[in-house]
């Protein structure tokens, strides 16, 4: 069995997702759910997030998404690969780690 490496997601605000991103990591609160389409929410804007299979997280759920961007003529759209439980993250701090790197 051969092992496709993937190019790292490099880990964004949804409002700095640049169309030219490849892949990136979001974490947010799931505020819509339908289906395999998630809507998240990171305070600083909301994206669409679509999976292969239907989503098992529900919303108000603090999730970290890694996936592939999908330039769409109304910003953009993630095709989502991995979802991540981060319900005991204390988001304001990791706000403050994020702002000590520059």
């Amino acid at each position: 069995m051969e092992f496709q490496r993937r190019l790292p997601a490099k880990e964004r605000n949804i409002s700095d997702i640049k169309p030219e991103d490849i892949r990136v990591g979001v974490t947010g609160t799931i505020i819509g759910k339908q289906g395999n389409i998630i809507v998240l929410d990171d305070g600083s804007g909301k994206v669409n997030v679509s999976f292969e299979e239907p989503v098992k997280f529900r919303e108000n759920q603090l999730v970290r998404v890694f996936g592939r961007v999908m330039p769409l003529e109304s910003g953009v759209e993630i095709q989502g690969e991995i979802m991540q439980d981060m319900e005991g993250l204390d988001l304001e701090l990791k706000k403050k780690v994020e702002n000590l790197g520059g």
